[in-house]
């Protein structure tokens, strides 16, 4: 099968060095927005992998107090891997969200929900997909999502933050998770967009 009919059928054909090497793939403002206008979120928000502040801006612009970083200096930001923050801090009083490398997709959740007090929560951009595998059985029983908004549209996500160059929709199937740090009852899906 050819790569554009594996794209058309939602499949991927991409070898290790078709893969942006960070695995950044900076999401379209518009789940931000949707997002927002479906929740509302501490005032204080940290944007752990920010890329080239994408989300950052909407949520500025929604007034939130937002603090920016990555593992790569991109011109945005503070240059910081957030996998390494309890090495240089407790706690974040306030929310997290990001849209994750996906590869990593897993760690960034278990670090913001160990960064974030009982109570504040943690939101990420991620493939519907994230809720297959045996793997995270045991992760999701015991760290529910409280709510998860499954996108009925599909949201680009670019690599390397060139949206001119890719379609305006995407084969790829996104949902925002959304974790309250101590929460432990049943997961609330929804749709929007």
């Amino acid at each position: 099968m050819k790569k554009t009919q594996l794209r058309m059928t939602g499949s991927s054909a991409h070898a290790s060095e078709d893969r942006q090497a960070e695995d950044f793939y900076a999401t379209d403002p518009k789940a931000m927005k949707l997002l927002l206008d479906l929740e509302t979120f501490n005032d204080r928000v940290w944007e752990p992998a920010c890329g080239l502040g994408h989300l950052s801006e909407e949520l500025k612009k929604d007034y939130y107090d937002v603090f920016s970083s990555d593992l790569i200096d991109r011109g945005y930001g503070k240059k910081f891997d957030f996998l390494q923050s309890k090495k240089h801090f407790g706690t974040f009083n306030g929310d997290i969200i990001t849209n994750p490398p996906y590869k990593l997709a897993q760690e960034f959740i278990e670090m913001a929900l160990d960064l974030v007090p009982e109570g504040n929560r943690v939101a990420m951009f991620l493939r519907l997909q994230f809720l297959e595998g045996k793997a995270r059985k045991k992760f999701f029983e015991e760290n529910p999502p409280e709510k998860i908004y499954v996108s009925s549209s599909r949201i680009l996500c670019a690599k390397n933050g060139d949206f001119e160059k890719y379609d305006k929709s995407s084969v790829t199937a996104y949902a925002w998770f959304i974790w309250r740090k101590g929460y432990k009852g049943d997961t609330i899906v929804k749709w929007f967009n």
